[in-house]
């Protein structure tokens, strides 16, 4: 029997109406376009994909149960591992993991295995959750710091083990950075408030405006909980380092995604929080989040919207669906280019950039090559917003309150492959033990923690 070689396509809005607008822009597989796809799936006997996934799902299993129409049975086993399918299913690099793995790669496009986990994750939400059966309660009580991936599986997790968790989140709504930093554009806010409302059927308890280590030490909780994991994340930014990034009108991109997800600035003034871009913007790095914030600067009213970056597309570290995306709706281009100074009025306003070319020398320690300034290439730029997305650092505010608890130079917590800390009973994972990475290696590793505490435990 011959295979498809290629994806089915998934519909999108039209980019001249999607600007102009936050509704999604990938709109979904319908029905039968899910079980065409499921059927693309070679059920390998080993599993590549599975190998490949940060929290083990069973990608072959469920994909033959869309395939026989049994999506009941397909949500259960992704369940089995990954309690947010319908975020992960939207966010999650997949042709950096499972997809990459798939063997149909090798000879076409791989299975869209994200896609479909979407698919039956959206199946499932449209007619009510199943609250799995929760066995034996257990009169051990776990504290989880930050409401991030990392903090929402292992609550999930361990929840589903019989304890009594509680979570604790330092901003008024929880989600961590699936709320406050990604795009409603790219995951519908009620998406994340639903998906919670199930890890809450969970018996998981979430307090919101506590910042764990200011209003309430962090040994308080040591001493009402049997075992604390800390989640919470890598919300520091990053900067440029260089004259001119105190202007007015130069964001960290941590800033301006968070005024507009969570304080919805792109609601103003039905809500109160304004965020002004002007006619210009321009966003320094090529990831993920610099895409969304070049992305949604159009959408806010920005006429052009820019992304400047040192390297060449080749090495751009978003994902390949999200740079084509920023292409389709109008995002330019400025490839081997660097800003090295941002030009003020009198005011303090930035109205202008001076940036140099760049040359690609030998790769560094990332495996990109190295970008290498080129001597006199200085040329100036009009702009009136600057969104600077090169990247986050861990939240530096439990590492810096808890005795002993060993941290690297970067702000990292040291822990072991099951999240176990310096400190007897003090697990952690996901960005604040990495530094900025994927909602799938956070989640992967709060499901390792969940393990090691559950051992701890009994």
């Amino acid at each position: 029997m011959s295979v498809r070689k290629t994806q089915h396509e998934m519909p999108k809005l039209d980019p001249k109406e999607r600007i102009r607008t936050f509704s999604e822009v990938a709109l979904g597989y319908d029905e039968e376009t899910a079980i065409k796809e499921a059927e693309r799936c070679l059920q390998c006997k080993d599993k590549p994909c599975v190998k490949a996934c940060p929290v083990g799902i069973d990608i072959p299993s469920f994909i033959r149960a869309i395939r026989e129409r049994r999506f009941e049975d397909a949500i259960r086993i992704i369940k089995e591992k990954n309690p947010i399918p319908a975020i992960a299913g939207r966010v999650c690099p997949q042709e950096k993991q499972c997809q990459g793995a798939c063997r149909l790669g090798k000879i076409g496009e791989p299975v869209a295995i994200g896609r479909l986990e979407r698919f039956v994750a959206d199946w499932e939400r449209k007619r009510g959750y199943k609250i799995p059966k929760i066995r034996k309660k257990k009169s051990k009580k776990v504290a989880v710091i930050g409401s991030g991936p990392a903090g929402l599986t292992v609550a999930s997790d361990l929840a589903l083990k019989g304890y009594d968790v509680t979570i604790f989140e330092a901003l008024h709504e929880p989600g961590g950075v699936l709320l406050y930093g990604i795009p409603e554009f790219r995951l519908p806010k009620d998406i994340v408030r639903q998906e919670i409302d199930y890890i809450k059927a969970l018996g998981v308890k979430i307090r919101c405006n506590v910042v764990v280590g200011k209003t309430i030490p962090f040994d308080e909780l040591r001493k009402e909980f049997d075992a604390i994991f800390i989640g919470t994340g890598a919300g520091l930014p990053s900067w440029l380092g260089v004259p001119g990034e105190e202007l007015n009108g130069v964001y960290s991109a941590n800033e301006f995604l968070t005024r507009i997800n969570l304080m919805r600035a792109y609601r103003f003034p039905e809500y109160d929080t304004p965020i002004k871009v002007g006619k210009r913007v321009v966003t320094v790095g090529a990831g993920n989040v610099a895409m969304d914030c070049a992305r949604t600067a159009l959408r806010v009213g920005a006429e052009e919207s820019f992304i400047i970056y040192r390297r060449s597309r080749k090495e751009c570290p978003a994902r390949e669906e999200e740079i084509e995306n920023a292409e389709e709706e109008g995002v330019k281009f400025m490839f081997l280019a660097n800003p090295v100074k941002f030009i003020g009025d009198e005011k303090g306003n930035v109205i202008g950039m001076e940036y140099i070319q760049m040359k690609l020398g030998e790769p560094d320690e990332s495996g990109r090559r190295r970008p290498i300034p080129i001597p006199n290439s200085n040329s100036l730029m009009q702009v009136d917003t600057v969104v600077i997305a090169i990247g986050q650092k861990p939240n530096p505010l439990i590492p810096s309150v808890v005795k002993d608890l060993e941290v690297r130079e970067d702000g990292t917590i040291v822990v072991d492959e099951w999240g176990r800390t310096s400190i007897e009973g003090v697990f952690a994972g996901g960005d604040i033990t990495t530094g900025a990475a994927t909602v799938i290696s956070a989640m992967g590793a709060g499901r390792r923690a969940a393990d090691a505490i559950d051992e701890f435990l009994s």
